[in-house]
C-alpha cells in the first residue's frame, strides 16, 4: 500500500527498519518471521480516517496501474511469503501537536 495509499487519501504512512528487535523467549518479530542472520525486520503502517476509507483506498491502490507494477513479487525488496498484516482500531492515541 505504502505511499500510494496517501495518494489515494490515507492520512499517514510509515516504513520502519528494526534497529533493536531482539529475539524473545516465547515469541518475537525475529521468531515469527524466521529471520535469517543477514535480514532485518521491517514494519509499515498506514493510518486511515475510517475503516470505510481504508477499504475504499485499498481497493483504489490495488487497481492503480503504477502500484500494480511495484507490487509484483519480482519487484518486492522482501520475501512476501513471510509478510503478515491486519487492521487495528485505536484505543489510545496521543499527539505532540
Amino acid at each position: 500500500m505504502g505511499p500510494g495509499a496517501c495518494r489515494h487519501g490515507a492520512l499517514y504512512f510509515s516504513d520502519a527498519i528494526g534497529d533493536d528487535v531482539p529475539p524473545g523467549k516465547l515469541t518475537s518479530f525475529p521468531q515469527a518471521l524466521q529471520l535469517k542472520d543477514d535480514e532485518v525486520v521491517a514494519v509499515s503502517w498506514v493510518v486511515y480516517k475510517s475503516k470505510e476509507d481504508r477499504d475504499r483506498i485499498n481497493k483504489a491502490v490495488m487497481e492503480d496501474p503504477q502500484l500494480k507494477q511495484q507490487m509484483d513479487p519480482g519487484n518486492m525488496p522482501f520475501d512476501g511469503k513471510r509478510m503478515f498484516w491486519g487492521g487495528f482500531q485505536t484505543i489510545v492515541g496521543l499527539s505532540a501537536h
